[in-house]
């Protein structure tokens, strides 16, 4: 395969069509594309702009939100979703503060000591915070792989192969492997989308083993679908959570649960009569929520 034709052709399609994304301009700090990269984890990039101004805003360093309990990072995530990430961003930029000196680390070793960093996000900010050639594979770069190089529809669930297949694509150029991993990611989702790709508008169309076989119809077996959110324990714990940021203080566990059951229809009540509850306890297992007595705060 012609990696260095593919490489330039979608470095050059970057350039003109990539989105004007805060996160990407060349004053980012490492802090804030480690803020962004916790908050982008399943969530889309509209919902995350707005919390992230804010959250750069009161928080410009680490070692400002590290000053602050954990509970205030809980009640600025809002409604991101995934509560946890504020949870663990919290305790990475302790850890920051604390052991480096309130620099981010650029070593991958050092960034997946932090809480909350696996090794997706442990190579995303060492590439785009510190320009260091690392293959960084999200799910749209995936999709993108298994159809220009793999002639298959979907990519299928994550595997090792991923980061070989795109460590073979990535240009020798720290710099020019930092901007093609970025087009790789911006090319699916916004141009090979999983539903609806727009092909004629692809850079790679030339090298597409997908669309040179005609597209066939030859998806690996999807994963399950996740439950519905609506009626779900996650959208009790949401209630609650909702509740906790917005009071001036600790509430009551019977003003919590009331709180999560807000909404059910009678016929969901008695569905899951138990769910109120368990949203709580969840939350107190989480550590999301701390308990004084009969009454419970953010931490």
């Amino acid at each position: 395969m012609d990696t260095t034709g593919i490489a330039h052709a979608l470095i050059d399609w970057f350039g003109r069509s990539a989105r004007k994304l805060p996160w990407r301009a060349p004053e980012t700090s490492a802090w804030a594309i480690l803020v962004s990269e916790f908050m982008l984890q399943q969530t889309q990039v509209e919902r995350v702009l707005p919390r992230w101004t804010a959250w750069l805003e009161r928080w410009p360093q680490p070692s400002a939100l590290a000053a602050d309990p954990p509970g205030e990072a809980v009640r600025a995530w809002d409604r991101l979703g995934y509560p946890r990430r504020a949870l663990w961003l919290h305790r990475a930029a302790v850890e920051i503060a604390e052991q480096h000196s309130d620099q981010v680390p650029s070593d991958v070793n050092q960034l997946l000591a932090l809480t909350g960093v696996g090794p997706y996000t442990a190579r995303a900010v060492a590439t785009f915070a510190f320009g260091e050639r690392h293959p960084v594979v999200d799910t749209n770069t995936r999709r993108v792989i298994a159809r220009v190089v793999h002639g298959r529809a979907a990519a299928g669930m994550p595997a090792a192969r991923d980061l070989d297949d795109m460590a073979q694509l990535l240009p020798e150029e720290p710099a020019a492997a930092a901007v093609f991993n970025a087009a790789a990611m911006e090319l699916g989702a916004i141009v090979c989308t999983a539903r609806a790709p727009r092909c004629d508008e692809c850079p790679l169309a030339a090298w597409c083993e997908w669309r040179g076989t005609g597209y066939p119809d030859n998806a690996p077996e999807k994963r399950p679908k996740q439950a519905k959110f609506e009626g779900s324990d996650r959208q009790a714990r949401g209630r609650v959570l909702a509740l906790l940021r917005s009071a001036h203080g600790a509430v009551t566990r019977a003003e919590a649960a009331a709180a999560a059951r807000a909404g059910m229809s009678p016929a969901a009540l008695a569905a899951n009569p138990g769910q109120a509850e368990r949203a709580v306890e969840s939350l107190l297992r989480d550590t999301l929520v701390i308990a004084e007595g009969e009454r419970l705060r953010l931490p």
